[in-house]
């Protein structure tokens, strides 16, 4: 039986949470991590390799994380498939690349879609079992020869369509086995020019352009009927048709005009990892997150998981906005059936 929760939990007993999402050090929570995150209350936890030891293991961390804030909080995992996942064998699955999927797709529709279900429910079946709710996938992310490989077999395809397609296939099957879905990276990170975990990518293609092909994914899931219930990370790009001055994340005016305005994505929208090198020119971790949330993010994302830069974020940033509680109220799953 598929678990039918919806995202709009997750704003229960959120009134007062930190508008940050945190990391952890290890595969326990040191006392020191468990008293900060009890008095700072982040809305929630995101989970990398370094944290993931074994099943049982896990599963005590999850529950851990989410007595210490005393709710049902999001807890967050980069689970792709292919090159990027967090949980591997041999104490959990290994999962194809999505490029594989948009590969059979363009063979065989009807086969790309149903090998497609089946990886993603499995997928999602391990991290209910987990107590993991939230998962930083599927990537809307065109494929693009010649940029950086960063994407490349991240992406189902270099055809806007074929992604939409099977991006909103993935996020219907997450959605209905409990799973919010995080669609990335938005407006688009296909064209980079370099990888933003190290560099400040800059794309220099028209806004036009742009629209027509990187933000149709994108565009077509914030129309579909779970628009409103998947989350969104924006890229450390700058495109100089949107904003010259700011990546992306960083950036009122190509959240407003170009995510919210030109693609219509009304639902939690988290800025990528504030630790990436692609922030560097903006200040302390405290600075690049509150940059990203006047900006209009709803969430600021700290991954590397240093106890200092956490307590500081804890020290500088806001509570979540009646904005962000908003989206979240609205982002009811209702289980319809997925395709």
């Amino acid at each position: 039986m598929l678990n039918k929760d919806f995202a709009g939990g997750f704003a229960q007993g959120s009134d007062d949470a930190l508008a940050c999402v945190f990391s952890l050090a290890g595969t326990v929570l040191s006392a020191e991590e468990k008293a900060l995150f009890r008095s700072s209350n982040p809305f929630g936890f995101i989970l990398f390799k370094r944290n993931c030891e074994s099943p049982a293991q896990l599963r005590a961390l999850v529950c851990d994380l989410k007595e210490t804030v005393g709710r049902d909080c999001p807890v967050l995992i980069d689970q792709e498939g292919g090159r990027v996942q967090r949980l591997r064998s041999p104490h959990w699955r290994d999962f194809p690349t999505m490029q594989s999927f948009g590969e059979t797709y363009m063979k065989d529709s009807e086969q790309g879609l149903e090998d497609l279900r089946f990886e993603s429910l499995r997928l999602a079946e391990e991290l209910v079992e987990l107590g993991i709710n939230v998962n930083c996938a599927p990537v809307l992310d065109l494929y693009f020869e010649g940029a950086h490989d960063i994407i490349g077999d991240r992406a189902f395809s270099d055809n806007p369509s074929v992604v939409a397609r099977l991006g909103l296939s993935v996020c219907r099957h997450f959605l209905r086995s409990g799973i919010t879905p995080i669609i990335k990276h938005i407006p688009g990170h296909g064209r980079a020019n370099a990888d933003s975990h190290l560099d400040l990518p800059h794309v220099d293609t028209k806004r036009a352009e742009l629209s027509d092909t990187d933000f149709l994914p994108f565009r077509e899931i914030a129309a579909s009927d779970v628009g409103k219930c998947v989350w969104a990370m924006t890229a450390h790009i700058t495109y100089d048709d949107l904003d010259p001055q700011f990546p992306v994340s960083v950036s009122g005016a190509a959240i407003k005009d170009v995510i919210r305005g030109d693609i219509g994505f009304d639902g939690i929208l988290i800025g990528d990892d504030l630790d990436m090198k692609a922030l560097d020119a903006f200040g302390s971790a405290s600075d690049k997150a509150l940059k990203s949330l006047d900006a209009g993010c709803d969430l600021a994302l700290y991954c590397a998981g240093e106890f200092d830069k956490m307590d500081e974020l804890a020290a500088n940033l806001p509570k979540m906005s009646e904005n962000t509680m908003k989206r979240l109220q609205s982002s009811v799953f209702y289980g319809k059936d997925a395709a």
